[in-house]
């Protein structure tokens, strides 16, 4: 399913408040030493010492899910990706202060560095409240896509997980039309509960929280690679 639209750019604000003295201490010290390198081929014994089951987070935000599942699963290693230098920072505080070392980030585009991984070789690949791009217009902006799907089709294991979680009405709609589309995806829901109630080990992170806030509707999808 090789699709035009896959999303090749990045769209929107690469940083947002001043950092602190602090904050920038962390961008200076420990993100050169935790960084996905920036060429060649990737995997999981290069990046972490051995083989080991392995993650990779599109668009982390402040890095909250991926500290918690990172300290959650110590024996496993984790991959994270997001563009934006506010949220690279919120990460790296994470990683210092849970004292995480089978975490590598890179700041930048999240495709970038899935085609650089072996086919099959990841277990989990989460997508959590992706920027919605509401307007029909916009719609080949979505993560959510054929292209990018395709490509996390390749680089998952034959039983391995895609999670996605979103709060956007619209989101959820184009999530489940694109998904049904998929015969390499199995859905593990049998209810509106499955997708409805947030599954073990999946945090309620501060974005997560405000949603609520709002009065808006959480929805959690499970998909394994068939």
């Amino acid at each position: 399913m090789n699709d035009p639209t896959t999303i090749r750019r990045l769209y929107g604000r690469r940083s947002g408040h001043k950092l602190r003295q602090g904050q920038a201490a962390l961008l200076e010290e420990l993100l050169p030493a935790i960084s996905v390198p920036d060429s060649g081929p990737l995997d999981s014994k290069g990046l972490f010492g051995s083989d080991r089951p392995l993650h990779f987070e599109i668009g982390f935000g402040s890095g909250e899910h991926l500290a918690y599942r990172a300290d959650l699963l110590p024996d496993h290693a984790f991959i994270g990706a997001e563009p934006f230098l506010n949220g690279v920072v919120g990460a790296l505080t994470h990683v210092r202060d849970k004292h995480l070392t089978n975490v590598r980030l890179h700041m930048g585009d999240a495709l970038t560095v899935l085609e650089r991984l072996p086919d099959h070789s990841l277990s989990f690949v989460y997508l959590l409240h992706p920027d919605p791009w509401p307007k029909a217009r916009h719609a080949k902006r979505r993560m959510l896509n054929h292209g990018p799907l395709d490509l996390i089709a390749a680089k998952l294991k034959p039983g391995g997980e895609f999670r996605l979680g979103t709060d956007d009405p619209t989101y959820c709609r184009w999530s489940m039309m694109v998904m049904n589309q998929r015969t390499d995806f199995e859905w593990l829901a049998e209810s509106a509960k499955d997708f409805l109630t947030r599954p073990g080990g999946w945090p309620e992170t501060r974005y997560e929280a405000k949603a609520r806030r709002k009065g808006h509707e959480v929805w959690y999808f499970r998909y394994r690679r068939a």
